[in-house]
């Protein structure tokens, strides 16, 4: 009978080295991940590069068994396996199960030593991507101890256990198939089928390798309305002994994706509405812990969340089984993001191939996310071929389930690689980075208009929050309040259009970027509905609870933005129940009703006012507080900035740092410090190119398109160019302190036209 052990505890850990024989390092438990500090605090300078992880396996210690299985659920990026000192195996992609059978090479007492490596590596998927590439052997490591006959072990981390349901009215097929290794004559399978409640509901033995199950009157998994999973369990038996089993849940369900009323499960319209996940968190990076997964559902559920889109890569399978437990309905992917990189095709193969593999029997995964963003300098036709055979492959290995893409959105309506997959998604920044918020609906109007027989998603939206505060949040503040503003208006335009088959929000959680440096937090992407600690949830969390979730509640909104300065101050508060009454210092000052959940009432500020809202038996409240001068607690400080916009000199009737491009654009004479301004900027990515070629400088690798009447650029309208330049920090392009006083003098001297305030 297979055993597993784990073998999290106590290992070597030596940073920066190659050298197995190292026995000078820390003792660590893992998961574990060696840039949970610097892969977080900014800079883009987080170690890349390989360490070792090395104990010591007694073969007293473990169960009596004839074959051993060493098993890696998540090392970042590659790794090799060195067994008394001899090289056994090496894997490439960092976010999937694989194993080595370490059978022959178990002495009495035997060194075991994994070479983890997570360096730039052009064919190794994710190269280039807003997120930090982690180091580490990060989740779980076991040695699984089995018979000579047993379930397959070796093909790309599966369990050697595959579950096709198929729903037909009310009743359900279930095809059993298992992958077997030395299966002799004499023996015999047993497969057996559980309720919820485990109690056996059908039984067949057999010696084939496949076998069908009917369900009369199959009670269905149907999302969050109810999650029900049966389990199927298989043995091999030898006489009388069972020497290996099997299990794994499963649910029933059907669903298709419909071009025109979006998600249908079941029969049923059923709208995906959620968010995106990233895995790793504040201090731990992507060493996470079962209860740090478990909390991360919880939080998704009281969200009211029905999809969520894990991205950009395989997550842990204990997170996958908190999805089929709880209902909710998945999008998977391999991280096939943002470069294509020619030499990195037999990788993103071998990634799709574990991600479907390893989670086949999953009913809360829905499409198998082929590549996000990839188009992002345009498709080749070495890119389009790589998304056919991925594509190709996703439907050999998986006949019951579609594929997908995140386009982003630049890429134009009629790129052929979004003929390639069954369904598309686009990720759109409207109203953040760059363009107005009223431009998301349209714009999804206008590609369904072009292609009515392409489902359309949105598989990203988004802005950034951090603790700043104001009264009249502007795109590109980072303000709490901006991002309510944002979300109220994507809510609207989303969630009233049945059509889109699933939107999601970026992000739940603020995740480590470190190459990032704005917002006035360094080294994080803060579009998260709550922070990356898990400690707090930001106002627009609360937009989407009343939204999708129905558990009562009441939220006042600005509870952090205490000081104000002007005379009456709006005070949102969002809630589920149709009424809200709001209480200024224990006097009400009216009830509203409000259809979008969103209510808005105008106070007067005075002096110091404790606010209440009540919506039925539930009540919150704050305190505003009426101050003279706006407090600079609240106004956002970049970290490391050269300038930040207070310091920017601005001349009355005339530009400066702080205008928008789009408004700097009307001017003629603004139209040529534009062109200027994208001289200097091709000469700095041009230095950057030839520092990469010739080693000096990681350039970040994006190509922009820099015309004046270019996408990117009319997309980019609304930027400051302070805030513009601050972000080219992301592309390794950076200005000095003396350069941007130089360019704001320019602006100083342009006039501007009569409309441009």
């Amino acid at each position: 009978m297979r055993q597993i052990i784990s073998l999290n505890q106590d290992w070597l850990f030596v940073k920066d080295t190659t050298d197995v024989t190292v026995r000078d390092g820390e003792k660590v438990n893992v998961p574990h991940c060696w840039n949970a500090t610097d892969g977080q605090d900014g800079g883009n300078d987080y170690f890349r590069g390989t360490c070792l992880y090395y104990k010591s396996i007694k073969k007293a210690d473990l169960p009596v068994a004839d074959c051993y299985y060493l098993e890696i659920c998540g090392a970042n990026s590659s790794a090799d396996v060195f067994v008394g000192g001899e090289k056994v195996a090496h894997h490439d992609g960092g976010y999937s199960t694989w194993r080595v059978d370490l059978t022959e090479k178990l002495t009495d007492e035997t060194d075991v030593a994994i070479l983890v490596d997570n360096s730039p590596n052009e064919t190794v998927y994710p190269q280039m991507a807003d997120f930090t590439f982690y180091g580490g052997l990060y989740r779980n490591v076991n040695l699984i101890a089995v018979n000579k006959t047993h379930f397959d072990l070796d093909y790309y981390g599966g369990t050697g256990l595959k579950i096709t349901p198929t729903v037909n009215d009310k009743s359900a097929s279930v095809e059993v198939e298992v992958y077997l290794t030395n299966f002799k004559d004499g023996q015999k399978l047993v497969y057996t089928i559980y309720d919820k409640d485990e109690k056996e509901i059908q039984k067949i033995e057999s010696t084939e390798s496949k076998v069908v199950f009917e369900i009369e009157n199959a009670h269905l998994w149907h999302g969050r309305r109810d999650p029900y999973l049966y389990c199927c369990e298989v043995e091999i038996v030898d006489g009388d002994a069972v020497i290996d089993n099997v299990c794994s849940s499963f649910g029933c369900r059907s669903f298709k994706i419909d071009p025109n009323n979006g998600f249908i499960l079941n029969g049923e319209e059923y709208p995906l509405r959620g968010v995106s996940r990233h895995q790793d968190r504040l201090g731990l990076g992507n060493a996470l812990l079962p209860e740090h997964h478990e909390e991360d559902i919880d939080l998704i559920m009281e969200l009211g969340a029905t999809t969520i889109r894990l991205a950009h890569y395989q997550h842990d399978q204990y997170f996958y089984d908190l999805c089929d437990q709880k209902g909710l309905v998945i999008w998977a992917e391999i991280p096939y993001i943002s470069r294509h990189m020619p030499t990195g095709r037999e990788n993103t193969i071998s990634q799709m191939k574990e991600l479907i593999t390893q989670n086949y029997n999953h009913p809360s995964i829905v499409v198998w996310g082929l590549s996000n963003e990839i188009s992002i300098a345009g498709s080749d036709n070495d890119l389009l071929e790589n998304h056919r055979i991925l594509n190709d492959l996703a439907h050999d290995m998986d006949k019951t389930r579609l594929t997908t893409i995140a386009a982003v959105s630049m890429c134009k309506m009629d790129d052929p690689y979004l003929l390639i997959p069954d369904v598309v998604s686009y990720n759109h920044y409207f109203g953040w980075y760059g363009g107005e918020t009223s431009m998301n609906g349209p714009w999804f109007d206008k590609f369904h208009a072009m292609h009515p027989n392409i489902p359309i998603g949105c598989s990203e939206y988004g802005c950034e929050a951090l603790n700043w505060h104001t009264s009249n949040p502007k795109q590109g503040d980072y303000t709490e309040e901006y991002q309510a503003y944002y979300h109220e208006e994507l809510i609207k335009q989303l969630f009233s259009r049945k059509y889109l088959w699933a939107t999601h929000v970026w992000n739940m959680f603020d995740f480590g970027a470190d190459a990032r440096a704005e917002g006035g937090e360094n080294g994080q992407n803060h579009k998260g509905l709550m922070t990356m600690d898990r400690k707090y949830k930001k106002d627009a969390f609360y937009a989407y609870k009343a939204w999708l979730s129905d558990e009562p509640f009441v939220h006042l909104c600005g509870k952090r933005y205490v000081d104000r300065v002007e005379e009456v101050t709006k005070v949102t508060v969002y809630s589920n129940l149709p009424e809200v009454e709001l209480f200024v210092n224990g006097e009400s000052i009216g009830k509203k009703t409000a259809p979008d959940h969103f209510f808005y009432f105008e106070v007067k500020n005075q002096g110091e006012s404790t606010i209440v809202a009540k919506a039925g038996e539930y009540t919150d409240q704050g305190v505003i507080r009426k101050v003279e001068e706006m407090n600079m607690d609240y106004v956002l400080k970049e970290v490391g900035a050269v300038l930040n916009w207070f310091d920017v000199v601005q001349v009355e009737g005339r530009y400066s740092l702080n205008d928008t491009l789009g408004d700097i654009m009307k001017s003629t004479r603004g139209k040529l410090w534009f062109v200027k301004l994208g001289l200097k900027l091709k000469k700095k990515m041009n230095a950057n190119k030839k520092a990469k070629a010739s080693g000096e400088k990681k350039a970040g690798g994006f190509e922009v398109d820099l015309k004046a009447d270019g996408g990117l650029m009319q997309m980019m309208g609304s930027f400051t160019v302070l805030r513009l330049t601050s972000m080219m920090g992301m592309m390794d392009i950076s200005f000095t302190k003396e350069e941007l006083l130089k360019l704001n003098k320019k602006l100083n001297r342009i006039k501007k036209p009569k409309n441009v305030k």
